[in-house]
């Protein structure tokens, strides 16, 4: 039986019913490569949090086999009682300027060089299904492999050879909302 795939489209708000997570500085851990100070791949200024990496950058740390990546993770986990663990539920990439699931399936075209609103949704932990909105529209939702926790990262990760030498994104007004 193919896997259940939650509907797309509507203009619901994403957060309605959900209660927002108050998250101090502590909470956002940044990850660059070890090779260069943090500062050289990261800067949080005026409320926006800006990474990049550059395609011959090292991993995060000498023991890792990683990609160069920027990133923060976020230190709040949502705990599953069920499942088996799994390193990533879901990752949005971007490949020729489209917003897509792992390598797969598009979410948003035409993303480069403008401000759009993302929620990720984890609806249904229990169910693990994932769903996500661009600017309060529900774009993608599936399945996804059960996992004992989630943690939440965003930044930049993957500097492919062949890509251009430099990946940059922007973030800002960062939130968690959990459903009790």
């Amino acid at each position: 039986m193919p896997p259940r795939r939650p509907a797309i489209g509507g203009n619901d708000d994403p957060t309605a019913g959900f209660e927002k997570v108050e998250l101090s500085d502590s909470d956002f851990v940044v990850q660059s490569p070890y090779n260069v100070p943090k500062s050289q791949r990261f800067q949080y200024r005026n409320g926006v949090r800006t990474f990049w990496v550059y395609r011959n950058d090292k991993p995060f740390n000498t023991a890792t086999h990683t990609n160069p990546h920027s990133e923060v993770m976020i230190r709040w986990q949502i705990h599953n009682e069920e499942g088996t663990a799994h390193a990533t539920v879901l990752i949005l990439h971007v490949y020729d300027r489209v917003l897509r699931f792992y390598d797969g399936a598009g979410v948003e075209a035409d993303i480069y060089d403008r401000w759009f609103r993302l929620n990720v949704l984890v609806h249904d932990v229990a169910a693990s299904t994932v769903a996500v909105y661009v600017d309060r529209r529900r774009k993608f939702g599936a399945s996804v492999i059960p996992s004992d926790s989630y943690c939440f990262k965003f930044g930049v990760y993957m500097q492919h050879q062949d890509q251009s030498s430099c990946m940059e994104s922007r973030w800002t007004n960062i939130a968690l909302y959990t459903k009790h």
